[in-house]
């Protein structure tokens, strides 16, 4: 069998006879799908690392892979053996993948991506840096392809219509709000490559992309009319008869670059140049192209009272399920019995699988023990995982994915006796997650400028993580959603300011290599709470329920105010999810939420 090493190899012998000393393959698809479907994972493929994010640099004498501080530690194992350099992106002494190109190439150099899979915005900054330095920027050749002889095929699971009560917009209304939006740009089309965005334009659902319910399509707006771009069968015909009702017309998805190329010169057609790719834009040079934001992105990260109300009752069922879960973890622990990473990710899945509503998980389960939690996207598997004993932490993020709602969710829990040091980590961290919990703003602040109101309590004892603080969560989609981020390091962009009806994550940590990690993750509900001569003022309804495990909790530590707040947030939880639970969980429940102080 070929070996990452291999495979790198038979790359570079592909890049020499095409006459290219460089290929750049990114994490991307045609749809720039944060999980891309298995025939896209051409790095995973190249390069053994299966982290979400990453981009692998391969010329004749080096291959690197740059990916961020949440995989580093992954990175370095499953690399290992391949050849591969891992580029710790963000370190002070690590250069940025552009500028190591720049100044590794030579004058005249070619570097091929295959434009499919990089989008608008991303290729015109190549373009320029490469051109100052005289690379050329190759964007139709596909050299990983050329090697992949067993690739996968494209997924073909049907599609399904989101239906109320769960489906709380209609398409109709849909569709006439993004027309409002190309309207007032001055769009005659509206091109969209996004699958979140399509499937929550059409009220459609699917099974293309692991933990997110959407399918591979395209979609091509204009006033009147929607063309689909969808491959055959995958869609009923009665399914095809009540969206033709609504103007959309199945078309195969291969058509769409013909298409595009019949539309008429300087027709104005809007895209959001982060969201489409360069090489679906290759073939439509006549168009005159209106670059924004696409309009669904706000609208649907705007939840309206209904979507919120079954948010509410999906994180009731969702907390229920963890209730359950918990109760015969800590009883089998209790029991002797031998525990690993694996049977948490079992029995949780299977937990949650128990509750109405539910359609899968939201993302790859993280179980991680001890020093594997440290790593903030670890994954246990068949051949790598831990054992859970002796003392120590158990970090565990979940979520599903509910007709109602999508849920995302971390909480460490100590097995055995946890230690002086991880019982200061853990409050410190319960401190950052009570300080954005409790946040007031004006509406419009931008979403990034949030995240150091969690990161004070760290920050003040010289400590830090390095990833976001919070996520937008999608309604039945994406489990990770724009447009808002609460990160330090991300750019302040006009709409990204906070509105009412935002779902995010709240889910600061702190990691010790080799040691622990510690997270605690609600999701929060931008609410109004007061409006004032200085404005319309926004606080964060916590939605997500499930106790948060006090034995970790150093009281004396807490504030009077955070510790109101714990105890008032412990009394909602138990309120909301006896009525769901029973037996073992009923009683795990109770005791879990009891007053602290």
């Amino acid at each position: 069998m070929a070996t990452p090493f291999d495979r790198i190899a038979a790359l570079r012998g592909q890049l020499a006879q095409a006459g290219l000393q460089a290929c750049l393959v990114p994490t991307a698809d045609p749809h720039l799908s944060e999980y891309p479907p298995e025939h896209w994972l051409n790095r995973t493929w190249l390069s053994g690392f299966d982290g979400s994010a990453g981009s692998l640099l391969v010329t004749a004498d080096f291959a690197g892979l740059w990916t961020d501080s949440r995989y580093w530690s992954q990175a370095q194992t499953q690399l290992q053996g391949s050849g591969i350099t891992l580029m710790r992106a963000g370190a002070p002494d690590v250069p940025d993948l552009q500028d190591w190109v720049v100044s590794h190439l030579q004058p005249g150099a070619a570097l091929a991506v295959d434009g499919r899979v990089l989008d608008r915005a991303g290729a015109q900054r190549w373009q320029r840096g490469l051109a100052a330095a005289d690379i050329q920027l190759v964007l139709d050749q596909d050299p990983v392809g050329a090697i992949w002889a067993d690739r996968p095929a494209l997924p073909t699971a049907a599609v399904f219509e989101h239906l109320p009560p769960h489906a709380c917009r209609t398409r109709a209304d849909n569709l006439s709000a993004v027309r409002a939006a190309m309207h007032d740009l001055g769009a005659d089309y509206h091109l969209l490559s996004t699958l979140d965005d399509i499937a929550w334009l059409l009220n459609l659902r699917g099974a293309d992309v692991d933990y997110n319910p959407v399918f591979l399509a395209h979609a091509l707006l204009d006033a009147s009319r929607v063309r689909l771009y969808i491959a055959p069968n995958k869609i009923s015909a009665d399914l095809a008869a009540r969206l033709a009702v609504d103007g959309v017309d199945l078309c195969d998805y291969t058509a769409l670059a013909a298409d595009l190329s019949r539309l008429p010169v300087d027709a104005p057609v809007l895209v959001d140049p982060v969201r489409v790719t360069a090489g679906t834009l290759v073939h439509a040079p006549q168009l005159r192209l209106l670059e924004a934001i696409n309009p669904s992105q706000l609208l649907k990260s705007v939840k309206n009272t209904a979507e919120a109300d079954n948010i509410r009752q999906a994180m009731a069922q969702d907390g229920a399920a963890l209730c359950e879960f918990f109760a015969w973890f800590e009883a089998a622990l209790a029991a002797g019995q031998t525990l690993t990473e694996i049977d948490v990710d079992t029995h949780i899945s299977a937990a949650r699988a128990r509750r109405p509503g539910f359609v899968s998980l939201s993302f790859s389960t993280i179980a991680g023990f001890n020093a594997n939690g440290a790593m903030p996207h670890y994954r246990a598997t068949e051949s790598a995982h831990a054992t859970i004993q002796g003392d120590g932490l158990l970090l565990i993020d979940s979520g599903g994915q509910y007709l109602g709602g999508t849920t995302d969710i971390t909480r460490v829990v100590p097995v055995g006796t946890p230690s002086a040091a991880q019982r200061a980590d853990y409050t410190v961290v319960l401190q950052a997650h009570i300080a954005l919990a409790r946040a007031q703003f004006p509406v419009d602040t931008p979403s990034s400028t949030l995240d150091a109101l969690a990161r004070q309590p760290l920050w003040r004892q010289g400590l830090d993580y390095g990833h976001g603080t919070g996520h937008g969560v999608g309604y039945f989609l994406n489990v990770h959603e724009g447009p808002q981020t609460i990160a330090v390091r991300a750019h302040a962009r006009p709409h990204q300011g906070m509105q009412a009806g935002m779902l995010t994550s709240n889910e600061p940590g702190l990691y010790r290599e080799h040691q622990w990690g510690i997270r605690i993750e609600n999701l929060v509900l931008a609410v109004p709470v007061r409006a004032t001569a200085f404005g319309d003022f926004l606080g964060f309804e916590t939605v997500t329920l499930c106790p948060i495990d006090t034995r970790c909790v150093v009281p004396e530590r807490l504030s009077a105010d955070e510790l109101a707040w714990l105890n008032t947030y412990h009394q909602q939880v138990r309120e909301r999810l006896l009525p769901l639970v029973d037996g073992a969980a009923r009683d795990w429940l109770l005791a879990r939420t009891e007053a602290l102080g």
